[in-house]
Order: structure tokens, then C-alpha cells, then sequence
């Protein structure tokens, strides 16, 4: 006797009104993605430079593909000054800046539940028998 397939949400299952949406999601869950919102969220209006030096850890590489991907979803808004050398700025669209909102949530909870998460990673460890790993501050 075979098990029936697993039914997911619908809003999950992968059918041509919702491809987008899974786009999104990896978007906006991906990791440089909502530091950057953060960032730009809370200090406005940033050059390109300042914005790498405030993303802790993030390549120019990676922060240049994630500011195009976040450009190309509305998210941030890519200026260009005609001088020489040019000046870019980036800000949060009024689109990014909603998502913002969602962001803060999430950073808010992260801080406020700390000391939770790392008490259950403990009891985590020492039930596995697993050494304990730092998160770098």
C-alpha cells in the first residue's frame, strides 16, 4: 500500500500564478537581501561603498548582485550622478521601504529572543554531543 503524495499549501504548490511568489521569497529570504533592507531602511540614502562597509561580511561581488536583484524586484533604487567619478547612490523604493517594515519585525524578534535561541541550541548540543559553535560577532 503506497503512501499518498503529500499535499502542500496552495500557495506553495508550483503553478503559473505563483511562480513569482517562490521568487520572491528566495529574495527576500536570502541572506545579504534583508541585511541590506535593514540597512538602508534605517540609514536612508547610502553610496555604494558606505553600504558594503555597513553589511558586515558581504563581498563587493555578492553585494553588487544583491543590490541589482533588489533593483530589478523594486526594491532599491539605484541613482547615478553625472560627475566625475561618477556617484551612485542606493536608497529603499517605497516598496523596499514596506518590506522594511516586515524586516524590523523580524530583527526586532531576533533580539528580543536570544538568550532563548542559545539556551535551545545548548540543550541542542549537549543532547547531541555536539560542541558548541560561536556565531562571530
Amino acid at each position: 500500500m503506497g503512501k499518498a503524495p503529500l499535499k502542500q499549501p496552495p500557495e506553495l504548490e508550483h503553478t503559473p500564478a505563483n511562480c513569482h511568489a517562490r521568487e520572491i521569497l528566495a529574495r527576500v529570504g536570502d541572506k545579504w537581501s534583508v541585511y541590506v533592507i535593514h540597512v538602508l531602511g534605517h540609514a536612508g540614502t547610502l553610496r555604494f561603498n558606505e553600504l558594503r562597509s555597513r553589511v558586515d561580511g558581504i563581498s563587493q561581488r555578492m553585494l553588487t548582485v544583491t543590490l541589482r536583484g533588489m533593483e530589478r524586484d523594486g526594491l532599491v533604487i539605484r541613482t547615478v550622478y553625472p560627475e566625475v567619478p561618477p556617484r551612485v547612490e542606493y536608497s529603499l523604493t517605497k516598496l523596499g521601504a514596506t518590506l522594511r517594515q516586515l524586516v524590523r519585525g523580524l530583527v526586532e524578534w531576533s533580539g528580543a529572543h536570544l538568550e532563548e535561541v542559545d539556551a535551545a541550541r545548548s540543550a541542542y548540543d549537549a543532547r547531541t554531543r555536539r560542541p558548541a559553535k560561536t556565531v562571530a560577532a
